[in-house]
């Protein structure tokens, strides 16, 4: 393994441990996802609009990537 995928790796089990230690929790609103649909406040239209741009913009940086 190279250095980047050691390093990927590594980000990949923190952001599972954290994700686990919050589902085990019994606080109700501490999840990513959770905390993120917060900050970017999903409920308005604003953030609606937000996420819908950040959504398709890393789609299409994904399928530019593939193909």
């Amino acid at each position: 393994m190279t250095t980047p995928d050691l390093i990927l790796a590594n980000l990949l089990v923190l952001g599972l441990a954290a994700e686990l230690f919050t589902l085990v929790d019994s606080e109700d609103g501490n999840t990513r996802s959770e905390r993120f649909r917060a900050w970017l406040r999903l409920h308005s239209r604003p953030g609606r609009a937000l996420f819908a741009v950040a959504w398709t913009s890393l789609a299409v940086c994904f399928l530019l990537r593939i193909l």
